[in-house]
């Protein structure tokens, strides 16, 4: 069946057949037209050539291209036709759908993405594979590798002689398939059958040294080196002591690894986050990027926190501190442009009595409201424990001396009111063991009416 564009014609190649029809014997009649595919001809519709039957066609397919020497590629960079090629066309005959990943050739043959893909354009370019579908590469969706057709090209039917058929009228011509071959062509096959079954694998080249080029001569065996001029073999005297360290150990010369101005600004913002109490909660990449300007200008971590606390801040105030921080440092980088302006206003900074309560009210503010929800329920564990322990000690005291209570601590008077204000209950086993006068003298006044008004309203939505 002739086509509309064929490749490579040669004369009598249906009929009558002699061995100048075999490109394998070195007359190529047809040398001037190289066996190139254009891009839009590198379908299944648009193919001149036919669906191979089975792989093991193909691979005779793929061995005479690569031994006929037609196939000229259009790049001039990149790999050309060589054992790489033969080795990625054996592992896609073994492919039930002929669907080959770049990814997966890549790593079963050790090979990188880059020249599978090469090799993938090669095989296209040559006619012997052909797209089905190509893949997509959406983002944000699955993307799909490219389903091919494993094609054998019509000048190697024309040059073995080899005689096609369509079973079916009405199918398209890449549906042929072989019916008979020329006499001359069966011994070119029988070649090409051989280098098909033949297995390849990727080898990897290991330098290895001659077992005739040694650094130093055997004292036991024959030498390669001749008798003439050999030196003798030091004395026992002066091999090595075996010690692991070296007389002369080698010195080193790299230094310490510098930084450069993106991890500086990181480096700065990491300093204020864990020196700074109302910016314990901040970003860290977000504050690097606020103090970028001063950071870049040599500012220390010391020197931004004098100018942005140079109006004192407290830690529950600051509802938003990469904001407060960027609002503070705002135009300082253009007004603190020397190292003495800054230090200045580091020193009046430390100075300040009300800069210095401030940072003493914020690290109380942090201290006492831990954040996570497991702290603050191991601190309530720990205040109640303390508590409990305080409570029975002071009915302890009551209950022996219950009228002195003058005798107390201040600090533990002022222990015990914190744990009442906490917990009621201890106010009320007082009223039962010291009576109402001093547990209102020990307690106050305020608290023991609370306890009692506390009391009196839990009765009261108890009632109702």
């Amino acid at each position: 069946m002739q086509h509309s564009t064929p490749s490579c014609q040669l004369s009598r190649a249906r009929v009558g057949v002699s061995s100048s029809n075999s490109l394998l014997s070195g007359d190529i009649r047809c040398r001037e037209t190289a066996l190139r595919v254009a891009p839009e001809h590198q379908w299944l519709a648009t193919t001149t050539g036919r669906i191979a039957t089975d792989p093991y066609s193909w691979m005779q397919a793929v061995h005479w291209v690569g031994g006929s020497g037609l196939y000229i590629p259009t790049q001039k960079h990149g790999p050309k036709w060589g054992p790489t090629t033969v080795l990625i066309a054996q592992e896609i005959s073994a492919l039930g759908e002929c669907r080959p990943s770049v990814g997966y050739l890549a790593r079963k043959l050790g090979l990188s993405e880059r020249t599978v893909k090469y090799h993938l354009a090669i095989l296209r370019e040559s006619g012997l594979l052909v797209y089905r579908s190509k893949g997509t590469r959406i983002q944000g969706q699955v993307r799909q590798a490219s389903v091919y057709e494993r094609v054998v090209p019509v000048e190697f039917d024309h040059a073995l002689g080899i005689r096609t058929k369509v079973r079916d009228d009405d199918a398209p011509a890449y549906t042929r398939v072989p019916v008979g071959i020329a006499e001359a062509g069966r011994k070119a096959v029988g070649k090409l059958a051989k280098k098909a079954a033949r297995k390849m694998s990727r080898t990897r080249t290991s330098r290895t040294r001659s077992r005739d080029e040694r650094c130093t001569p055997m004292q036991v065996g024959t030498s390669a080196l001749s008798t003439t001029g050999t030196s003798s073999l030091p004395s026992e005297s002066k091999l090595a002591s075996g010690e692991s360290q070296s007389p002369t150990p080698k010195k080193s010369t790299r230094g310490p690894k510098k930084v450069n101005r993106v991890g500086r600004r990181y480096q700065v913002a990491g300093e204020l986050i864990s020196s700074v109490p109302w910016l314990g909660r901040a970003s860290r990449a977000r504050v690097a990027w606020i103090v970028r300007h001063v950071a870049d200008a040599g500012w220390t971590a010391v020197e931004i926190r004098a100018v942005a606390e140079a109006v004192p801040l407290v830690a529950a105030e600051v509802r938003r501190p990469s904001g407060m921080l960027a609002h503070r440092l705002k135009g300082a980088h253009e007004l603190f442009t020397t190292v003495e302006r800054r230090r200045t206003a580091v020193l009046a900074w430390q100075e300040s009595r009300a800069a210095e309560r401030a940072r003493h009210h914020g690290f109380d503010d942090v201290q006492q409201q831990p954040t996570r929800r497991s702290v603050q329920r191991l601190v309530n564990d720990a205040c109640v424990q303390v508590a409990v322990g305080t409570a029975s000690q002071v009915v302890e005291y009551a209950a022996g001396d219950a009228g002195d209570l003058e005798g107390l601590d201040p600090t533990t008077v002022l222990q015990m009111r914190a744990a009442a204000e906490a917990d009621h209950a201890l106010i009320h086993a007082a009223l039962q063991v010291m009576g109402e006068r001093d547990t209102r003298r020990l307690y106050t006044n305020r608290l023991v009416d609370l306890a009692l008004k506390t009391a009196a309203q839990q009765l009261t939505h108890a009632a109702f």
